[in-house]
């Protein structure tokens, strides 16, 4: 009885079908890249002074407020819309648990109570968004100077000394508690994106939004829900920050907190026009800017020519973005189907 045998692959082929496509299917590969040719750069031309326990818990200081409020940015960005706001959360909720805790919350209620502000702040802007069509831009830059004003009102315009001890030694009083709560967002963030249900429909509401609406997914709630979480994130990462300091400024977050954790989800692969990113990504892409800002500090260089690098990652980011997209349909469409 006559038998068919699989005719065998060329290692060569199966090298370009397997691992080749393998690597360029995975969206951080590029920024991990660059970010480990930093660190090695900078290691050989800052000295010793790169190297060191101090150092590292400086970068991770820069690094630890742009993740958080990157993790959510991300999901705005995926759903195609943006959060300029974000930064103005970061700077309001760390007065608003003061304002709770002057009028006699017990801290660990003040803190809840303080990010959940924060998280309403979110869901009015994508109620706004949604309910009566307007631009997630215009909105959220509205909503900026609504809570850049408040900011200022509520704390009169000067730095109140942050609560200290209790639960608060947890939320940032430790030095590296901001990094470690930052790389717990960053985790449960990337789960929820890449394996609940919500991830999913995430990503088909900023991909196709009309295909999304028609297959059952209720777009509006979804956007509602990104904006909340983004909310709320960055009003946590505003308390620990000024937690950490010791004080909460009202001249802290703002549209730089909001910018960097926005260029770090571009520079990390999320898509401006949504449907595509991940958390990971934008944990790398801040950790980038983190080394760069620091190294740049080491060897002198200065501070203004770290937004001349920020503008150029940014724009090859998005370039490099869409070519490696095109390059993955390409390939999809290319893969040898099972049983041809």
């Amino acid at each position: 009885m006559a038998t068919t045998e699989t005719p065998a692959v060329p290692a060569a082929t199966a090298a370009r079908g397997g691992f080749l496509p393998g690597l360029i299917r995975v969206r951080e590969l590029s920024i991990l890249l660059v970010t480990g040719a930093a660190v090695v750069y900078f290691a050989l031309t800052s000295g010793p002074g790169f190297a060191t326990s101090e150092n590292y818990h400086t970068i991770a200081q820069y690094v630890a407020p742009w993740a958080i409020v990157g993790a959510g940015e991300v999901l705005v960005l995926i759903c195609g819309q943006i959060d300029l706001s974000a930064g103005f959360v970061f700077t309001l909720a760390p007065f608003v648990l003061v304002l709770f805790t002057n009028n006699g919350w017990p801290l660990w209620a003040a803190l809840i109570g303080a990010v959940a502000a924060g998280t309403g702040v979110g869901v009015v802007n994508g109620l706004i968004h949604t309910w009566f069509g307007l631009s997630s831009f215009i909105t959220t830059l509205g909503m900026a100077f609504l809570l850049w004003g408040l900011s200022l009102i509520v704390s009169g315009g000067s730095p109140v000394g942050a609560p200290h001890g209790g639960v608060m030694a947890v939320f940032g009083g430790w030095g590296w508690s901001e990094f470690l709560w930052a790389l717990v967002v960053v985790a449960v963030m990337q789960v929820v994106l890449s394996t609940t249900r919500f991830g999913v429909a995430t990503r088909a509401t900023g991909g196709n939004p009309v295909g999304a609406a028609e297959s059952g997914i209720r777009t509006s709630r979804v956007k509602v829900i990104c904006f909340a979480v983004t909310g709320g994130l960055a009003a946590f990462a505003g308390i620990l920050q000024g937690t950490r300091v010791g004080s909460y400024d009202p001249t802290n977050g703002g549209f730089n907190t909001m910018f960097y954790a926005v260029a770090a989800a571009v520079i990390g692969g999320t898509a401006l026009l949504g449907g595509s990113g991940t958390v990971i990504g934008a944990f790398l892409g801040a950790l980038l800017l983190g080394l760069v800002y620091d190294g740049f500090n080491l060897t002198g260089i200065s501070a203004n020519a770290f937004y001349v690098v920020l503008g150029v990652a940014i724009l090859l980011a998005a370039l490099l973005n869409v070519y490696l997209t095109l390059l993955r349909k390409r390939l999809g469409s290319q893969s040898p189907r099972r049983g041809s």
